[in-house]
């Protein structure tokens, strides 16, 4: 219990200590919004982490190399747990914004942070407006910012490993774009809180091979989503029987 309490005081500490700096930071984007960007991701990147250790989280990380590092991609991965997106924005090597439940967007200095580094609200009940948010997500792709979705559309509570049906849907922004697609397994994550509380946990993420659009045919387009889960089913099962294996 101590550890989640230590967490979620860091992240309150964090959140209201730094509002100074979300200042400094508009005023350093008036003049450079690209050292403003980079800035922003360095911090909360630095903050995360710290939440990461309070909670003694062991991470192994695999496919850092599949990432291309000259252009924006479209990070697809699975979801089990809020820190599906706090230990992998950790391991982001570029400007990236995540799309979140519009839940989020409601929760003050947490929004206003993350609206900074370029993170869309979804309203998964309004589907004019799930259009709209993934048009922007595709603009900003073209842009060159990194955006990352998880197309299972809620957080997946059945048996480790197991996947919910991706939406095919949410993939548009890479057909739309042309941009690679980049597989994100994350294992383990629904494991650090255990009744309420955060306990040392081992977590897997693997970024696996680059899947380009343009070189898949029409039909392969249309089932982009499940190609893509084919590929993040497949990792998360190497994850079992390599690392947790009992």
């Amino acid at each position: 219990m101590i550890r989640t309490i230590l967490s979620v005081l860091w992240a309150v500490f964090f959140l209201i200590v730094w509002i100074p700096v979300l200042g400094i930071e508009w005023i350093i984007g008036k003049f450079n919004k690209e050292k403003m960007d980079t800035s922003s991701l360095h911090i909360v990147q630095w903050a995360l982490n710290r939440i990461n250790i309070i909670c003694g989280i062991k991470l192994t990380v695999l496919g850092k190399e599949n990432i291309p590092a000259d252009q924006a991609v479209l990070y697809v991965g699975n979801h089990r747990s809020y820190f599906d997106i706090i230990l992998s924005y950790t391991l982001m090597p570029g400007l990236t914004g995540y799309i979140a439940k519009d839940d989020l967007e409601k929760v003050p200095l947490l929004s206003t942070w993350m609206k900074r580094l370029y993170c869309l609200f979804l309203d998964r009940d309004d589907m004019k407006k799930s259009l709209k948010t993934i048009l922007k997500a595709g603009d900003q792709i073209k842009a060159g910012i990194s955006m990352v979705i998880f197309p299972e559309g809620t957080r997946n509570k059945g048996e480790e490993g197991s996947l919910l049906p991706f939406k095919e849907g949410s993939l548009r922004m890479a057909d739309k774009t042309g941009c690679p697609v980049i597989p994100m397994a994350i294992s383990n994550t629904g494991s650090i809180i255990h009744k309420g509380a955060a306990r040392p946990t081992h977590v897997v993420i693997e970024f696996g091979a680059p899947i380009y659009p343009k070189e898949l045919s029409k039909e392969e387009k249309k089932m982009l989503g499940a190609i893509t889960q084919e590929r993040i089913a497949g990792m998360l099962k190497e994850h079992q029987a390599t690392y947790f294996q009992k």
